[in-house]
């Protein structure tokens, strides 16, 4: 048990007979009546990100979660295949708990959340940044780089990315998982 004093961004509780990770959390204390905390929640399973506010003192069930490091292998029909970096235990991942599948290299090195009582695995996170290559742009027109434009690139896995129209096929990106963005161009 913990209280609304020992929330932490990170931290699994558990909240409304499931798993909900602190994404954002605010102590409050008006003027007139008693202190509170604002919180943002995100469901471990659906991801759907949800507005709480606890009374200040409120006892909540932390969750015990471990990140263990896993490097991934290769996709099938059924999932995706992850090996442990040191007991060399292969386990298979259903797409739904990736964070973003369409940034995953072979070889890449991700932490996967496991709930320690259940053994049961909550998500697969990549690392914040991903270097990948442009395999296919539209050709940008010169000029238009004066105005804040974007294109779509396809990357070396086959997704999708915003860029700006510099951005040419053969040309090594920067992308943030987190929220699917590109950030910079790489040299080599």
């Amino acid at each position: 048990m913990a209280s609304t004093a020992d929330f932490r961004n990170g931290l699994v509780i558990e909240f409304n007979n499931d798993l909900y990770m602190i994404v954002q959390f605010q102590h409050v204390k008006p003027g007139k009546g008693p202190a509170f905390v604002r919180t943002k929640l995100r469901n471990i399973k659906t991801g759907r990100v949800i507005d709480n506010t606890f009374s200040s003192g409120t006892k909540v069930n932390i969750a015990r979660v471990e990140r263990r490091p896993y490097q991934y292998l290769y996709k099938d029909d059924v999932g995706y295949y992850f090996m442990h970096k040191e007991t060399y235990e292969q386990i298979h991942v259903d797409e739904i708990l990736i964070d973003s599948p369409e940034f995953l290299l072979d070889g890449q090195s991700v932490e996967v959340v496991v709930h320690a009582d259940t053994e049961n695995i909550l998500s697969v996170e990549l690392p914040p940044f991903v270097v990948m290559e442009v395999i296919y742009s539209e050709p940008g027109v010169r000029g238009d780089t004066a105005t804040n434009a974007f294109k779509q690139a396809k990357i070396q896995t086959g997704g999708t990315v915003m860029v700006p129209l510099f951005i040419n096929t053969g040309d090594r990106i920067k992308i943030d998982t987190r929220n699917r963005t590109y950030v910079e161009r790489v040299k080599y």
